[in-house]
């Protein structure tokens, strides 16, 4: 009814206190034809470029002369967004472009405000999955490659990690599961410690109606069994990145048939999972060659859990 996803209406809610919905006695949201209304404003708002952070506060009244104030009295912030605005009405990857390239921009001024703000924008825009492989991804990937380089600083580079880390983690913390959702565990194997990947596959899940729990990085294999174990969960989700060659890692992946339970799958992702492939096959384990198989491999876990 708003337009929005469930995780940016809570975010708006906890952050930046947007609406305050009443609660039943069992804590479930009720969300009144204001809140709706509002939120649809909010919306529409951000879409021509203006801040969560600086209109969620404003009354109703002020936010719609934000949204149907003619183009010349419109703010830059608002220009900027209709620029966004018509890209995004071209193609997904020209909006997509248009959202890593202004990124960039704010990381070039070190402005964590307003990489956030791009985040927030690129999200809502684009939805989960497209938002992660088009822009959160190739942003990063794009950043690394600067830094080794020498085109952005440590400290760019450092911020942007941090900032996208955080990002991520709010979208996954701010998920609530429906009643009866699968458990999955997320995180990477031992010296693996590029997480991205790993909080990104989290994210996916908790999107396609999965309980996560996120274990983080370089995560013994035991302790990965452990939490699958407790939470009984019906899949695991690795992420391989960096190194392709490491000669342990082999023998720790084959200790999941192990311990782990027979009924768990195993979902294997990440620049360098591919490597270990003749580990992974042997052992049932899905390697995934993109973030966007992962959909389609967990409704393949739920099918065989219950056929």
């Amino acid at each position: 009814m708003t337009g929005l996803s469930p995780h940016v209406i809570r975010i708006w809610e906890r952050r930046y206190g947007a609406v305050t919905p009443r609660r039943t006695p069992t804590n479930r949201r009720l969300y009144s034809d204001a809140d709706i209304e509002r939120l649809r404003l909010l919306r529409q708002a951000v879409a021509l470029g203006h801040s969560i952070s600086r209109i969620a506060a404003l009354p109703d009244e002020e936010i719609m002369q934000l949204v149907t104030e003619p183009a010349h009295d419109t703010p830059r912030a608002a220009r900027v967004g209709g620029d966004a605005a018509k890209t995004a009405s071209g193609t997904g990857q020209q909006a997509a472009s248009f959202f890593v390239e202004s990124a960039f921009t704010a990381i070039g001024r070190l402005d964590a405000l307003a990489l956030e703000e791009v985040m927030a924008r690129a999200s809502l825009s684009l939805g989960v999955l497209p938002f992660l492989e088009e822009v959160a991804a190739p942003f990063m990937d794009s950043i690394g490659l600067a830094w080794r380089a020498g085109k952005v600083r440590v400290a760019q580079e450092h911020m942007a990690s941090a900032l996208v880390r955080t990002f991520l983690g709010d979208i996954l913390r701010n998920v609530e599961p429906p009643e009866g959702a699968p458990d999955l565990i997320a995180g990477t194997p031992p010296r693996q410690d590029h997480e991205l990947g790993a909080l990104m596959a989290a994210v996916v899940a908790a999107s396609e109606g999965w309980r996560v729990t996120y274990l983080g990085p370089n995560v013994p294999i035991e302790e990965v069994c452990i939490a699958a174990e407790v939470r009984r969960a019906r899949a695991v989700a690795l992420s391989i990145v960096f190194p392709p060659d490491d000669p342990h890692l082999p023998r720790e992946l084959r200790q999941f048939r192990k311990i782990l339970r027979r009924d768990t799958a195993i979902l294997a992702g990440g620049a360098s999972a591919a490597a270990y492939k003749d580990v992974l096959e042997p052992i049932g384990a899905v390697t995934l060659s993109n973030l966007g198989d992962l959909p389609d491999a967990l409704r393949g876990v739920r099918e065989a859990s219950s056929g």
